[in-house]
């Protein structure tokens, strides 16, 4: 059976120069030619082994068959894995579908940051990525049965995303290239420091420095480079960049911090966080 896990619908503002993205047809269509070669090589089957067809027309159906049967047939195509990367608009940088095996892309936004209050500049670009199985697991049966546009107006599905024990991977990708691990961490210092706060009365300087201090001076962020804050089960929330593992803490308290700067009441990106719970809707409504 196929997997209809994409395309999703990310609805950004047109650019300049627009890149080209694929649409739900350029899947149809591959998901039409699959089925096609699938027909066409059952078809050959059976007419190459009809005793009435002509010696020399059985054996070209036989070698028709031959080539037919090495192409992908319906249900081994899977829409997920194949799919091509999703684009933020404004800075052309692409994410891919699908990361950690079973994170699901569900929204890409852009960190835009004023400098001196003269101009903004773009920071990095962001995909927001959830567990399926974790999804349907924990949500599904609270909001399985709702409209697209019931969970679209609804405040609580963006809450229980943040607060359940889901695997959730915020990707970010430098745009800015004069950006340094110092800023990052500065911004980082700000940003989670205001979120612990509006979430926790108590002292939770600590858990900001463990936090922040994961990205030493010594780390190098070019345009390009890739950071993770990826939330695992138990509420870890584990830092990589480019690839490396720079640290892991366990807290709850931190984890929702950090989501609610990307799917929170009040995010970076307000058309991002729309885009992912139109997109969580349809891993629900599968």
């Amino acid at each position: 059976m196929v997997s209809f896990r994409f395309p999703f619908s990310f609805s950004q503002p047109p650019a300049k120069h627009p890149l080209p993205r694929p649409s739900a047809l350029s899947f149809a269509a591959a998901a039409a030619a699959s089925v096609a070669a699938g027909a066409a090589a059952v078809a050959g089957i059976a007419a190459s082994r009809d005793p009435r067809r002509p010696p020399f027309l059985r054996g070209a159906l036989d070698v028709l068959v031959s080539r037919s049967s090495s192409l992908p047939l319906w249900g081994s195509l899977s829409l997920a894995e194949n799919s091509p990367p999703a684009v933020e608009s404004r800075t052309g940088v692409s994410f891919p579908p699908v990361v950690g095996g079973s994170r699901q892309l569900l929204g890409v936004g852009l960190r835009r940051k004023s400098l001196l209050g003269l101009k903004n500049i773009d920071v990095y670009a962001f995909g927001v990525y959830a567990d399926d199985k974790d999804v349907n697991k924990l949500l599904k049966e609270k909001y399985g049965k709702l409209s697209t546009s019931e969970l679209k107006e609804s405040k609580e599905v963006s809450e229980d995303l943040m607060e359940g024990d889901i695997c959730v991977t915020v990707r970010l990708q430098i745009v800015y290239g004069k950006l340094s691990i110092k800023s990052v961490r500065s911004a980082f210092e700000e940003s989670v420091g205001n979120r612990l706060k509006k979430f926790s009365t108590a002292d939770n300087k600590e858990l900001l420095q463990r936090f922040t201090s994961q990205f030493k001076d010594e780390y190098k962020i070019p345009r390009g480079s890739v950071i993770d804050l990826s939330r695992d089960r138990g509420h870890v929330l584990r830092t990589t960049i480019d690839g490396k593992e720079v640290g892991s803490i366990e807290s709850k308290l931190l984890c929702r911090s950090i989501l609610d700067l990307y799917i929170g009441e009040d995010p970076f990106d307000r058309q991002a966080r729309e885009d992912v719970k139109l997109n969580l809707a349809s891993l629900l409504q599968k």
